[in-house]
C-alpha cells in the first residue's frame, strides 16, 4: 500500500494548442511555480477531447484528468470550446454514474495570457486530487 502522505498523484492535462498550452508555456517562462505532477497532452482545440481519451488517461493510471481550452467565445476553431464544454456536462454524469468521484477530472478556460491563472488551476487540481488520493476506479491490474 501507498504511504498517504509521500504519494502524490499523477495528473494528465489536455491543453488547447492556441490558448491553454501557450498559457502553460507563459507560467513556464515567467517562472510561476506549480506543482510537477501534470503531463500535459497538446490537442488542436479542447472540441477535440474525447471521452475516450479521458478514460483511457484513468485507466492507464492516471490519478486526475484536466481539460483546458479557450474561453468561451475566443475558439480559434470558432464553436470547439462549446463542443467541449457541452460534451463535458454530459460526460461528468456517465463519470458519477460509474463512480468516479467529482474533482478526479477538471475542467477549465485559460487563455495564451494567463499564465498566472494557470499555474493557479494546476495547483488546485493537483490539491484536489491528492485529497480524493490513488484512483481505484476503472484502473487495469496488472497480474
Amino acid at each position: 500500500m501507498t504511504n498517504q502522505t509521500s504519494w502524490e498523484p499523477k495528473i494528465i492535462a489536455f491543453l488547447c494548442t492556441w490558448c491553454s498550452y501557450a498559457g502553460a508555456d507563459l507560467a513556464g517562462v515567467s517562472r510561476f511555480q506549480y506543482p510537477p505532477n501534470i503531463r500535459i497532452v497538446k490537442v488542436p482545440c479542447s472540441g477535440r477531447v474525447s471521452g475516450n481519451m479521458i478514460l483511457s488517461a484513468l485507466k492507464s493510471g492516471a490519478d486526475g484528468v484536466l481539460i483546458s481550452g479557450c474561453h468561451p467565445g475566443d475558439c480559434h476553431y470558432i464553436s470547439g470550446n462549446y463542443f467541449a464544454r457541452r460534451r463535458f456536462g454530459l460526460f461528468s454524469n456517465l463519470l458519477d454514474f460509474v463512480g468516479i468521484e467529482p474533482g478526479r477530472v477538471s475542467f477549465s478556460w485559460i487563455s495564451a495570457s494567463e499564465g498566472e491563472q494557470f499555474a493557479e488551476v494546476v495547483k488546485t487540481v493537483t490539491e484536489r486530487v491528492k485529497k480524493l488520493g490513488p484512483a481505484t476506479r476503472l484502473v487495469k491490474k496488472l497480474e
